[in-house]
């Protein structure tokens, strides 16, 4: 059984991506969300609207990619067209806080001592 993907002719993919091989000025992470603001266009290439229909609700581009069977390579730069077009945004799921954005100490200590008196 070959991996998703990789059946595809290199002319198949050469035609998806215009040529390019990397989405110049945007990075997506395999866990970047995206979600569609639009709906797809009439004449939009056939991924595009997948992609549009894909992600109603927030979708990892991991999940695209699986989804439609392509390298995730490949699904960066649509994405990056769909960015570049306006109808789709990506936001990088939230890390954890700095350190300095964590509760006080004192605080803490003061709940801690409140449920032992529980």
């Amino acid at each position: 059984m070959s991996r998703p993907g990789r059946d595809d002719g290199p002319d198949r993919l050469y035609t998806l991506t215009g040529g390019r091989s990397r989405a110049h000025g945007h990075e997506f992470d395999l866990v970047t969300l995206v979600v569609s603001e639009s709906e797809p266009r009439p004449g939009m290439q056939s991924e595009h609207a997948a992609i549009l229909r894909m992600c109603r609700l927030p979708t990892a581009v991991v999940e695209i990619a699986a989804d439609l069977r392509l390298p995730v390579g490949i699904v960066r730069i649509l994405l990056a067209d769909l960015l570049d077009m306006g109808v789709i945004t990506a936001r990088h799921p939230r890390t954890a806080p700095a350190r300095a954005q964590l509760l006080d100490p004192i605080l803490l200590e003061q709940v801690l001592v409140g449920l032992r008196n529980l």
